[in-house]
């Protein structure tokens, strides 16, 4: 197929596709999707080989958040039945990380309710990171606290923090759509504040709220230009209780179209299957594998995941390999600008290096809390005629969803 060989094509180049492009991945047909899956899975295999991340979340603070995000599960006058606590003490989430980091995750994700950290709340997250990395030597942490104020992002930094998660979740026309309490160039700033302070920006999407393919699209490019270093895709998990509850837009096939029009957008960032992976993609998550190259280990925030163990069962029977704490995640060029920035004391949302620009192969290249897919994000639209729902009823799927009853905030042993 033409469209492939020319995306395959611009993806090893990082060159920017066009928008008729990008549509037309999410436009084809469930016939051509294997074609789509290996197309995507070259370019992926240019920038990360067949490692695959394991990243693992530790939910700091579950529940009572004043926001109204309507895909979220802790959203204000959420009903759905979730843990709530308030904020572990740092050797509680310190345990939470350790059980995650022994079973193979290479980056810990720190994430807490509520609209953004107060100056207290981000003492707080600092003294964890350093519980943590004192007890676990080389583990990545992320931070996802919501919207930051001026110098918090900093003292993150200064604190050990080596990422910060702020997902834009969906495209700028239809933000106000899903939330009325903060707007979407509320989180850009924050993503821009991330990369200021020389924290790696980690900022995706939420696929299923109702969006069009357009929508998609437009919150990709948009990715893009922000230069995240990593592109969380998130499924809506439609809990009972949320007012998205009912919205089961998604097919495994949808799914699949979607990482690859985000691999062949963003060609050398870290692009992870995160939270409704196990809801949507079911039975080809092996598959996604050729497309993504990072994934969550274990549960989300206020949701269970499959089994530690048959993530990494899974990995292994795909003919991949979980990525060391020694090994780089990101391409050499991207590492170097990453780094660069942290020297000088950060950088801009639109660098020499950014995802937005157009270079060759040798130049430099290429949200609150989200990252459940019934976090901090929204998702849904026109799709192609294979795109259909994968349960066009009102009852709920109990047999998909499960609530989290485990882990952080619990007494029972995480699953990692």
């Amino acid at each position: 197929m033409d469209l492939l060989n020319t995306l395959v094509e611009k993806g090893l180049r990082r060159e920017l596709p066009t928008r008729e492009e990008a549509l037309a991945v999410l436009a084809t047909s469930d016939d051509e999707l294997l074609d789509v899956v290996a197309a995507a899975g070259k370019v992926r295999r240019q920038w990360f080989g067949r490692r695959v991340k394991l990243n693992y979340l530790v939910n700091l603070k579950s529940g009572l958040c004043p926001e109204d995000c309507s895909y979220c599960s802790q959203r204000l006058g959420s009903k759905a039945e979730i843990l709530k606590y308030t904020w572990l003490k740092p050797d509680e989430a310190s345990q939470a990380a350790a059980a995650g980091v022994a079973g193979g995750a290479k980056r810990v994700c720190l994430v807490a309710s509520g609209r953004g950290p107060t100056d207290r709340d981000v003492e707080r997250v600092g003294k964890t990171i350093e519980a943590i990395k004192e007890q676990n030597e080389g583990v990545e942490v992320c931070a996802c606290l919501g919207l930051l104020s001026d110098g918090q992002a900093e003292r993150l930094r200064e604190a050990g923090a080596d990422a910060y998660n702020h997902n834009l979740n969906t495209s700028e026309a239809t933000y106000g759509d899903i939330t009325k309490t903060h707007t979407y160039a509320d989180r850009v700033d924050t993503v821009q504040k991330a990369h200021a302070a020389g924290l790696s920006a980690c900022s995706g999407l939420i696929a299923g709220m109702g969006e069009s393919d357009e929508d998609l699209v437009d919150v990709v490019y948009a990715l893009r230009e922000l230069d995240s270093d990593s592109v969380p895709v998130n499924f809506l998990i439609p809990f009972e209780g949320t007012p998205l509850a009912k919205e089961w837009n998604l097919t495994p096939q949808r799914c699949l179209r979607i990482l690859a029009m985000v691999r062949f957008v963003c060609p050398d960032v870290e692009v992870r299957i995160a939270g409704g992976r196990e809801v949507h993609l079911r039975s080809m998550q092996p598959l996604a594998l050729n497309i993504a190259n990072s994934i969550f280990l274990g549960d989300y925030l206020t949701s269970e995941g499959q089994a530690g163990q048959a993530d990494l069962d899974m990995i292994a029977d795909a003919g991949f390999e979980v990525e060391g704490a020694g090994t780089t995640t990101l391409p050499k060029h991207r590492a170097d600008a990453l780094a660069a920035a942290g020297a000088a004391g950060g950088c801009g949302s639109k660098s020499s290096a950014g995802c937005g620009s157009e270079v060759s192969a040798d130049g430099a290249g290429c949200g609150a809390h989200a990252e459940e897919g019934g976090g901090c994000g929204p998702c849904g639209g026109h799709a192609a005629p294979a795109a259909a729902a994968a349960r066009p009823s009102d009852e709920a799927r109990t047999d998909l969803v499960a609530v989290r009853r485990r882990g952080a905030g619990t007494d029972l042993a995480p699953n990692a």
